[in-house]
C-alpha cells in the first residue's frame, strides 16, 4: 500500500466518524482537558500586575505543551499510528455537533422564543436574554459559518501543514481564544495573546473557508462580496465565512451583541435585513457539508499528487 494511503485513510475514517458521531456526551473529549487547564492556568493568573505577560507565557506554553505531547504520542505509538491519527482527527473535528445545535436552535425558536434564546445560548457567548427570533436565528449561522471555518477547516489545514501535533496545538490556540479572547476589563490584557494567536492561526484558513463555500454554493461571483463585507467585523478571520454565508443566502448579518455585559457595536456584514427561516439554515447546511467534502477532497488530490510526483 502506498505510504499516502497512511494519510489519507486517518483523515477519512476520522471525517467519517465526526459525521456519524459528533460529539457524544459520554465520550471524553480532550478539549475538555485543554478547557480545565485553561481555567486553572487563568484562575491563577490573571490577578495582579504583569496580566498581559502572564497570559502570553501561559498561552505560548500551553499551545507547545500540547504540540510537543502530542508528538511524543505519536513517536512512542508507531506501532498504533494510523488508529492514533484516525481518532484524534474525529476529536479534532467538530462539523456535525454545531449542525446538530444550530439546527436544534431553529427548531427550538419556532416552539417559542424562550427556548430560542436558550438554545443559543449553548453555542455563543454574547447575551441572548434579550434577542429577537431574528436575532436568534442570525446568531446561529453566524455561529455555523464559524465554525467551518474554526472546526473543520482550519483544524483540517493545520493538519495538512503539520500533521496530527499541528492540528491538535491549533485546537489549544482556538480554546484558549475561546475561553479568555475577550476585549472585556477581565480578559482584554490576560488574553490579547491568545486572541492575537488565534487570529494568525485562522487567517489562511478563514479565508480558504470562504472561497470553499461559494464555490460549494455554486456561486463564485460572490468572491467580490465577501472581500468587502468580510472586514466588517472585529474580528480579522470571522467576516468572511459569515460574508460567504450572507451574500449565499442574501441576508445580513452583524450589528450590536452584548458579551458578559458590555455592549459592543458591530458593523453589519450584508444588507438585505430580511426574515431568516428554515429553509436559510438547511440550506446553510448543505453547503458546510459541500465545503468540508471539497476541503477533504482537495487534501487527499494533493498527497497523491506529492507521493506520486516527489517521493515515489
Amino acid at each position: 500500500m502506498p505510504d499516502c494511503f497512511f494519510v489519507i485513510l486517518p483523515l477519512l475514517i476520522g471525517w467519517v466518524l465526526d459525521l456519524i458521531l459528533g460529539d457524544p456526551a459520554w465520550l471524553p473529549h480532550p478539549v475538555v482537558g485543554f478547557g480545565k487547564m485553561i481555567a486553572f492556568g487563568e484562575h491563577r493568573l490573571n490577578k495582579g500586575s504583569y496580566r498581559k505577560l502572564k497570559g502570553a507565557m501561559m498561552s505560548v506554553f500551553l499551545i507547545v505543551l500540547v504540540f510537543t505531547a502530542t508528538w511524543l504520542i505519536c513517536y512512542s505509538l508507531t506501532s498504533y499510528l494510523s488508529l492514533l491519527t484516525s481518532i484524534l482527527i474525529f476529536y479534532c473535528l467538530a462539523g456535525t455537533t454545531l449542525i446538530h445545535e444550530v439546527r436544534g436552535v431553529f427548531h427550538a425558536v419556532d416552539r417559542s422564543l424562550v427556548e430560542g434564546r436558550k438554545q443559543v445560548a449553548r453555542i455563543v457567548g454574547r447575551d441572548t436574554s434579550e434577542l429577537s427570533a431574528q436575532e436568534v436565528r442570525t446568531a446561529a449561522l453566524e455561529t455555523l459559518a464559524e465554525n467551518l471555518s474554526d472546526g473543520v477547516i482550519a483544524p483540517l489545514f493545520w493538519l495538512a501543514i503539520g500533521g496530527v501535533p499541528a492540528m491538535m496545538a491549533y485546537k489549544m490556540v482556538n480554546t484558549l481564544d475561546s475561553m479568555i479572547g475577550y476585549r472585556t476589563e477581565r480578559y482584554k490584557d490576560f488574553g490579547c495573546w491568545a486572541a492575537h494567536i488565534d487570529d494568525v492561526a485562522n487567517y489562511i484558513p478563514a479565508r480558504i473557508t470562504a472561497l470553499l463555500m461559494v464555490i460549494a454554493a455554486g456561486k463564485p461571483l460572490l468572491t467580490g462580496f465577501v472581500w468587502r463585507n468580510g472586514r466588517n467585523h472585529a474580528s480579522p478571520n470571522s467576516g468572511y465565512p459569515e460574508a460567504a454565508l450572507a451574500g449565499i443566502l442574501d441576508c445580513r448579518f452583524g450589528g450590536p451583541h452584548y458579551y458578559f455585559g458590555e455592549l459592543f457595536d458591530k458593523p453589519y456584514i450584508g444588507e438585505n435585513a430580511r426574515e431568516l427561516t428554515t429553509a436559510d439554515m438547511q440550506k446553510a447546511v448543505r453547503i458546510n457539508r459541500r465545503a468540508e467534502v471539497l476541503a477533504i477532497a482537495i487534501i487527499t488530490i494533493c498527497e497523491f499528487a506529492i507521493y506520486y510526483l516527489w517521493i515515489r
